[in-house]
């Protein structure tokens, strides 16, 4: 079931939703907010070796 979920006609209707929802200009700020958080997270995962804050 999951693995259908990834099929290129969803991801046009997906795409196609956020289009009417959010509008044309405001997904360029979407993808950008988007790639941060997933780009924070994998660096939450490696962990940071010149953060010298203790964690407690």
């Amino acid at each position: 079931m999951i693995e259908d979920l990834l099929r290129p006609q969803h991801l046009l209707l997906i795409l196609g939703i956020c289009l009417l929802f959010f509008g044309p200009s405001k997904l360029p700020e979407l993808g950008k907010g988007l790639a941060q958080g997933i780009r924070g997270f994998k660096e939450s995962l490696k962990g940071d070796p010149t953060d010298t804050t203790p964690k407690t």
